[in-house]
């Protein structure tokens, strides 16, 4: 093996060949990328596989090629199509069912796949926190609806995270659903199972989300075509006195001339009629022609051409619009228990940054004056010649440079659990420690307002599902902190960080942006903008109707923009993933331990502004 071979691509290759055979599929494209998995079109998407090729990589690689193939081996997107309810949350369930059905059918046909696609499984169970869920209003009723069918058909128990989640919802499901005993019979054919799903949905009370019945469209549409066939049938008379006016006009051309000429006046006739009949309000200035309405202005000022289905729904909120004060302080105090054994990092990290930010008021001497301060240093001088007059110096002020940082938290669904405590405290202690510099701080946060799509997802359906929609979600950008607000005041909204339900998708080129603008408007000389974030964005809604790299290229965009304007200082620490693909200057920390060792080293270096300083420490994290 050469030394620039990787030891996972024989691995990589082989799950590539048998994922086209289980899929039954030779000219299907496999790919390796560290974007969501997913599947469109001729193309499956597979997680990406390091060269350590860890125990669960490979599992989670196999459990999701598996899991594609099965749906592209026995799903029918016809079919699919036809039967899809219109509503959010009854295609969120029809879309679960039907993936669970895949799944079973294939598990039945081929056993080995049910224990790969149960790893699958647990890992999106434990990243998106099913385990920690303890009532059927926090979790997701479609999963769970997804969770019970793939029980029922393969008689597998699921994962420990993913059983909570169904178990949360089961009495429900089954005490609602009378038609569950018919599952085995539906399974094979996929019309059968979505009229299966249909009637299951119309059960848990989301009948008024179904749309109409598709089968009764078919007979609607079957009695059309037969009247249609009549018509038809039915000589074309309008045809035939167009063809006859024609050939009048061939025969006789200076008549054909004469009536066009009279045809002209009627129609200026008429438009002069129409100018009186709509008085004053119609006419124009003489020489002034109809001014032409304003081009539309880019969403975007980084990319032009990334475009947003509808902005209706996007919203800019307070942290404490979004939760009671009680509410706050209670998240808050959960807070505050993880912070306890970092108050030793505050004090630490603070000197370590003073030193760097250049926030502090310097101070500098005027020499060689007649009064002022004895000038020790030139005492020499009288000694050696006793006429030259004593030196007295004074202190002056020299120019004082402020800064303002800016904190944009990634809130998705993704940081649940650990990486968004780890979030918080970051911005807990680098907001104190900012203060403590005389820095002004703003916190920002983003996220969506729901899953795969909301109120932006339901506008789109409803008006026929228009190619190339763009972004396909409602944005959520939350300010926990104003950057003139002093941090006494802000410190209760970091908690709201903690409540369950508030992270969803994450759409981080607009959020860049967003916080770009602000700062752009902030007096400050100096602006620094920090993006703590767990990878890459990710919205199912927009990415399932767009590009596979839609919204990673708008991100790349912004920064390559906030990179070329220079007016604000970009940096980014990555929670548990590397950030370095997007962000030149990025640290990565796994836990919070951290930012009482290392991690402030880390940190400060990111202030530095002596790129040979900051290379250096830098340097030295890859080496550890």
């Amino acid at each position: 093996m050469t030394q620039n071979d990787n030891p996972a691509d024989p691995f990589k290759k082989a799950l590539a060949e048998a994922t086209k055979v289980m899929a039954d599929d030779p000219e299907l494209s496999v790919s390796y990328s560290v974007d969501p998995p997913g599947a469109s079109n001729e193309q499956i998407r597979l997680p990406q596989v390091s060269r350590r090729m860890t125990r669960d990589e490979v599992l989670l690689a196999r459990g999701t090629a598996d899991a594609l193939a099965l749906r592209h081996k026995f799903h029918d997107a016809a079919t699919s199509n036809k039967y899809a309810p219109q509503g959010q949350m009854a295609r969120d369930i029809f879309e679960a069912m039907e993936t669970a059905r895949c799944e079973a059918v294939g598990a039945r046909a081929m056993p080995g796949t049910a224990g790969n696609i149960d790893a699958k499984i647990a890992d999106e169970a434990m990243r998106r926190g099913y385990g920690d869920m303890r009532t059927a209003s926090e979790a997701p009723l479609a999963v769970a609806a997804g969770y019970l069918v793939r029980h029922l058909a393969t008689g597998r128990d699921l994962p420990t995270d993913a059983a909570n989640v169904m178990n949360l919802w089961r009495d429900f499901i089954e005490g609602q659903c009378a038609d569950l005993g018919n599952l085995e019979d539906a399974l094979q054919d996929q019309a059968t199972f979505a009229k299966f799903a249909r009637q299951m949905i119309d059960d848990l009370g989301y009948g008024d989300q179904l749309g109409d019945d598709p089968d009764g469209e078919d007979e609607d549409s079957e009695d059309d075509g037969g009247a249609d066939e009549q018509e038809e049938d039915q000589p074309d008379s309008t045809g035939q006195d167009d063809q006859d006016e024609n050939d009048d006009v061939e025969a006789n051309p200076e008549q054909s001339q004469e009536e066009q000429q009279d045809a002209q006046s009627a129609s200026v006739t008429l438009d002069d009629m129409a100018d009186v009949e709509m008085g004053d309000e119609a006419e124009l200035p003489d020489g002034e022609a109809p001014l032409e309405p304003p081009a539309p202005q880019p969403i975007s000022e980084a990319d032009p051409d990334y475009t947003v289905y509808t902005t209706e729904w996007d919203e800019e909120v307070r942290a404490e619009d979004l939760a009671e004060a009680p509410e706050l302080e209670r998240l808050r105090a959960y807070l505050d228990q993880q912070l306890e054994p970092l108050k030793g990092a505050v004090s630490r990290l603070a000197n370590k940054l003073q030193r760097r930010l250049q926030a502090q008021q310097n101070r500098s001497w005027e020499f060689d004056l007649e009064e002022g301060t004895l000038d020790a240093g030139r005492l020499a001088r009288i000694v050696a010649n006793p006429t030259t007059p004593l030196s007295f110096k004074v202190e002056k002020d020299t120019e004082f440079r402020d800064t303002c940082v800016t904190l944009l938290l990634d809130n998705s669904g993704s940081m649940r659990g650990r990486p968004i405590s780890i979030a918080a405290i970051c911005a807990d202690v680098l907001a104190r420690t900012l203060e403590r510099c005389s820095v002004k701080v703003e916190i920002l946060g983003f996220t969506t307002r729901a899953w795969k799509g909301g109120l932006s997802r339901e506008e789109w359906l409803g008006e026929g599902r228009p190619q190339g929609p763009g972004r396909l979600n409602d944005l959520r950008h939350i300010i926990y902190k104003g950057a003139d607000s002093p941090w006494r005041r802000a410190r209760p909204n970091l908690g709201l960080m903690m409540k369950e339900g508030l992270l969803k998708e994450n759409i981080d080129g607009e959020a860049l942006e967003w916080a770009h603008r602000r700062m752009t408007a902030r007096p400050e000389a100096r602006k620094i903008l920090m993006v703590i974030s767990d990878g890459a964005p990710v919205d199912d809604s927009t990415l399932s109707v767009n590009p596979a790299n839609y919204l990673e290229k708008h991100l790349r965009d912004v920064i390559a923009m906030v990179e070329k304007k220079k007016q604000v200082e970009l940096l980014a620490i990555g929670i548990g993933h590397d950030v370095t693909r997007y962000y030149d200057r990025a640290v990565t920390i796994t836990d919070v331990e951290q930012l009482a060792g290392a991690m402030t080293e880390q940190l400060a270096a990111l202030f530095d502004s002596d790129p040979r300083a900051r290379a250096k420490i830098m340097g030295l994290k890859k080496a550890s």
